[in-house]
């Protein structure tokens, strides 16, 4: 029995790192404004968790006090993070995007180093050095082209800041509440941000073809849901470890679906520079438990 949920977590990790690595391709697939595309995500998945929330609220009682604040901030930060992640998708590559979001994890390990005050070791200094060699040759492919390129490997970079906040936040939050208890707030407080700016700013919120709708749902059931929901289960069978090594993949696997599915290509260059930051955050991820904690 012990065995057969080792080998479920095993799929269920798998199978939530390949329905986050679809997230940016149903952005790009979506005939919308990246903040519509990602205000849909996170209302369908709050959506979706409502009956688990209310049936754990009434099962449990929620604690009352600055918890929520924790609750707030987090949902501030996922719509931060989500809006201009999905909006740079629509300006630059897929896999720049995605690259210099997952660089959350270098912001956390810079954060803990100058407000924890936490000793960081010679790993963390060598995935520093990766992740800007190979941010600044990623990017710096980029110089000299369109102004979209730049604009959307902006909102990318600020993007992975919001994500990192996100984390830390996140570990405030989650001492005082369970999973559920705080993502089901959390979607839903981002979802009704992002609808406050796309009326804000006249977005439109229907009209869309069906493929567009397609993409909607495919962001919020597959890769909101289903995919945070896989990882949750791989993370209470599986060592935080494993599941940390493993999401490092998401943004390869991401880069690599949008070839055939975006039809993106990369130079030769973009490729030792993304697998330069990929060996940056792998260092920085396990040079100690503690950030490793956070991020997952």
């Amino acid at each position: 029995m012990a065995r057969r949920k080792i080998v479920w977590a095993y799929l269920a990790l798998g199978f939530g790192v390949l329905a986050l690595s679809l997230t940016s391709i149903f952005v790009r697939w979506a005939k919308a404004p990246g903040t519509v595309t990602s205000m849909y995500r996170m209302g369908l998945a709050a959506v979706v968790l409502l009956p688990f929330f209310v049936r754990r609220a009434v099962q449990k009682p929620l604690p009352r006090g600055q918890v929520w604040w924790w609750v707030l901030a987090g949902g501030l930060l996922v719509a931060l993070d989500h809006g201009l992640l999905s909006t740079a998708v629509n300006y630059t590559r897929i896999a720049n995007s995605t690259l210099m979001n997952n660089l959350a994890s270098l912001w956390v390990a810079i954060f803990v180093f100058f407000v924890w005050r936490e000793k960081l070791n010679s790993r963390f200094w060598a995935g520093l050095v990766f992740c800007l060699l190979g941010a600044v040759i990623v990017l710096g492919s980029d110089v000299g082209m369109s102004r979209d390129l730049l604009f959307g490997n902006t909102l990318a970079v600020i993007s992975g800041v919001a994500y990192a906040a996100y984390f830390l936040v996140t570990q405030r939050g989650r001492a005082s509440l369970d999973t559920l208890a705080y993502i089901f707030p959390v979607d839903l407080i981002s979802a009704l941000v992002l609808l406050g700016f796309n009326l804000a700013v006249a977005n439109p919120l229907a009209g869309f073809d069906w493929a567009t709708w397609g993409a909607f749902l495919g962001a919020g059931l597959l890769s909101q849901t289903l995919g945070y929901s896989a990882i949750g289960f791989a993370l209470g069978h599986l060592p935080a470890s494993v599941v940390s090594a493993t999401l490092i993949a998401q943004p390869v696997l991401t880069t690599l679906l949008a070839i055939p599915l975006a039809g993106e290509s990369l130079q030769p260059i973009q490729w030792l520079g993304g697998a330069a930051v990929i060996v940056g955050i792998a260092l920085i991820n396990f040079r100690h438990k503690k950030v490793e904690k956070v991020i997952t």
